[in-house]
């Protein structure tokens, strides 16, 4: 009898191990509303050290190739790849979604371009698993609100997603938000401060995530960005901490 009691301590223990053994869900980042002009693609790629809330992983890169189709509307791709420890590549799901511009309300001040700007848009697409261990469509969208005002770019985010589902582990699911800074710093525009603060509130079996970042970006030419942005987690679920190098080139594709 005593083996038997052992034996079913020993079974509900690893039951529960393998329920909270599901890979590491990236983190929602917060975007913009910016939409590439048509034939205009840009690559963004991020390259960097991560710590996460259990093991570290330096990205390889965290990617996004966006690809204006009109004025108003451009396919985005969005992705990230990474060595984790102990030395295996672990691919994120991927996004592949339309993101779309609704229009704008100017409030008029005489300043032409520098008066009040406030626009609306969505994202929204499917979610492929190309996670380990990830099966089934997921889904993804979010409303974005956006206003700028001088040098002055503020981006909220709000929406919601579900994820491929992970094997017995389940379908993470929940509501996502955040904002996106972009303060241009100098009358040349080449240098600005860049931030986000994004997290998500899973309805699902997942630790919540909330994460801050910031950084500086210099606009070299109108077709090529280079960064540096840190990182830090603020809830359990998210990264501890870590620090990312991007670089954004564009070309004109037609």
């Amino acid at each position: 009898m005593r083996t038997l009691r052992v034996v079913a301590c020993l079974l509900v223990l690893a039951s529960a191990r393998s329920a909270s053994a599901r890979p590491v869900r990236r983190l929602f980042e917060p975007t913009d509303l910016e939409v590439e002009d048509p034939g205009v693609a840009e690559f963004d790629l991020q390259f960097g050290p991560i710590r996460g809330p259990d093991r570290g992983r330096v990205v390889v890169p965290d990617f996004e190739v966006d690809l204006g189709l009109t004025h108003d509307v451009e396919l985005d791709i969005d992705g990230a790849v990474a060595v984790e420890e102990p030395s295996h590549l672990s691919p994120d799901n991927l996004w592949v979604s339309a993101k779309a511009g609704l229009g704008d309300v100017v409030f008029d001040q005489g300043h032409g371009d520098d008066d009040p700007r406030v626009a609306f848009g969505f994202q929204v697409g499917p979610k492929l698993p190309t996670a380990r261990e990830a099966g089934g469509i997921g889904i993804e969208g979010i409303g974005l609100l956006g206003l700028h005002w001088w040098r002055t770019l503020l981006v909220l985010n709000l929406g919601g997603l579900m994820d491929p589902s992970v094997g017995r582990a389940g379908r993470p699911a929940g509501f996502e938000g955040g904002l996106d800074l972009d303060q241009i710093l100098d009358d040349a525009g080449m240098w600005s401060l860049t931030g986000e603060l994004g997290g998500v509130r899973f309805t699902s079996d997942d630790a919540d995530q909330l994460t801050a970042t910031a950084g500086f970006t210099y606009h070299a030419t109108p077709m090529l960005d280079l960064s540096i942005v840190g990182l830090v987690g603020l809830t359990r679920g998210s990264d501890r901490g870590g620090v990312l190098f991007g670089i954004s080139p564009k070309f004109k594709l037609w």
